[in-house]
């Protein structure tokens, strides 16, 4: 039979379509990458090693985000896939022999994590829209600032008496926790936008956009007390330290973002694939060049700097980069959230420490409620709505993830076992409001969205079109909120 009656015979067969060749795809794909590490390192690749560990926990991560994402329940925003990222480094890390086998190196794990930081501050800078920065209203601005730092005080107040930690230590705990998540916020208010609840006063524009600045105060706020808390000396010095960080971030951001607008210039071929992989570039080296030098809350400033003024200079041309950093963050998701949970040890967790950490989280979020609604006491919105825009501050996850384990890994770097205690309290605490918050988050805004939000109706939307533009302020488009998507 000639070669092209059999190619004929095997075009006929029926091609495998829908869930079934997604599966099958993803199986041949993790298999792939499993065997080419194990062709190029052998033994390092086998149980036990630090590369098969590394690989696994990938390949499991991206599998519990897969079937987390496949829960969708009626009406309901999808449950976000961090969770089953999370979960599965959580059982990699705690089930009897396979803990032994998946084997990971702090040192790697640290410099992934790190990595990751740098890739999800790049795409924050990148989303601030400019425009929104000189035109956002008030209430914008009440929104992101108020919660933000009132639930870090709360906290740091409450974990001080509660859990023992220092003051510093407790401020460090309260901004990893004021942070929302857009990743949890954003498909949620697209979902309750496209069914036109909430439009007519701007109120999904207005969450998405306040979350991005939410994120940045509270991003600011944590690496100025990290290096405050990292600092020798006196009080003042750890306080000038924690002030010089900043200082030299968001110089050093500014310096590389003009050289960023001049190189790669607009001429050169790929230009696309050039600004991606010297922004990405610039990121990462900062992020690790701060830690090299003693100013490891530099970087992550450094980072955000840099990555907005890149997007200022190139305007309408950030987008299509903004694409490529948002697909290395596909990439890297899966590895965040596993090595957080593989960080998690439960036989070693004191209850004690549990209690009192999600005591700590409850407390906070409620003052975090609370002051939401007293910010959008007058700010035109009636009871119902100001009672859904409380409700949707409440969910924590990728900023969580990102920056909870940071203090941790410089407190192993300096070599301190009472600083160690406490960046594991932190970064314990911050594991339980990623699986606490993000679920009810989710659920608290798709069941209360239909509720209390008003509908926008095709016989209302013309008449209130100018409406929604003035409250959502013109010149902040969904597309550009959206951007912001960790």
């Amino acid at each position: 039979m000639s070669s092209t009656g059999c190619c004929s015979r095997l075009c006929s067969f029926p091609k495998p379509r829908g869930f079934l060749a997604f599966t099958i795809t993803k199986v041949m794909l993790g298999l792939l990458l499993f065997g080419v590490v194990w062709a190029l390192v052998g033994q390092e690749c086998e149980p036990g090693q630090n590369l098969f560990g590394l690989v696994i926990l990938f390949l499991s991560a991206v599998c519990g985000g897969q079937l987390v994402g496949m829960i969708k329940l009626p009406n309901l925003p999808p449950i976000p896939p961090l969770l089953g990222m999370l979960l599965m480094g959580l059982i990699l890390r705690n089930v009897p022999y396979v803990t032994d086998a998946v084997f990971i190196d702090q040192r790697w794990s640290s410099s992934l994590r790190s990595i990751s930081l740098a890739i999800i501050l790049t795409r924050a800078g990148l989303g601030l829209n400019p425009s929104a920065l000189r035109r956002l209203r008030a209430v914008c601005v009440r929104v992101a600032l108020g919660p933000c730092t009132t639930e870090a005080c709360t906290v740091a107040v409450v974990s001080h008496f509660l859990m023992d930690l220092p003051w510093i230590w407790g401020f460090i705990l309260g901004f990893v926790l004021a942070a929302v998540s857009p990743a949890v916020v954003v498909p949620s208010m697209l979902q309750l936008q496209g069914s036109g609840f909430g439009v007519q006063k701007g109120i999904p524009t207005l969450l998405m956009a306040a979350g991005s600045f939410d994120d940045v105060l509270a991003i600011t706020g944590f690496t100025t007390c990290l290096g405050m808390a990292f600092g020798t000396g006196s009080t003042w010095l750890s306080v000038g330290k924690g002030l010089l960080e900043v200082v030299v971030g968001v110089l050093a951001g500014g310096l590389m973002g003009i050289l960023i607008h001049f190189f790669p210039s607009e001429d050169q071929a790929d230009l696309v694939l050039w600004r991606s992989s010297v922004l990405l570039g610039l990121g990462v080296f900062s992020v690790f060049a701060s830690h090299s030098a003693g100013l490891g809350g530099a970087g992550g400033l450094c980072t955000l700097v840099l990555s907005f003024i890149a997007g200022l200079s190139w305007d309408a041309g950030k987008a299509p980069v903004a694409a490529v950093v948002g697909r290395f963050w596909d990439v890297f998701q899966p590895l965040l959230f596993g090595l957080i949970g593989a960080e998690i040890t439960v036989s070693t967790l004191r209850p004690y420490t549990v209690g009192v950490g999600v005591a700590s989280l409850c407390v906070g979020v409620v003052v975090r409620v609370l002051v939401t609604f007293a910010v959008v006491l007058f700010a035109g919105f009636n009871l119902k709505e100001k009672f859904f825009i409380s409700l949707a501050w409440i969910p924590k996850a990728t900023v969580q993830a990102a920056i909870g384990s940071t203090a941790l890994d410089m407190a192993r770097s300096v070599g301190d076992q009472q600083l160690e205690y406490y960046g594991m309290d932190v970064l314990t605490v911050a594991v339980l409001a990623i699986l606490i918050t993000a679920p009810i988050g989710a659920l608290s805004i798709g069941l209360a969205g239909p509720r209390l939000l008003q509908q926008l109706t095709e016989i209302q939307e013309t008449s209130s079109q100018d409406k929604v533009e003035d409250v959502s302020t013109p010149e902040l488009h969904v597309g550009q909120a959206v951007e912001t998507k960790f």
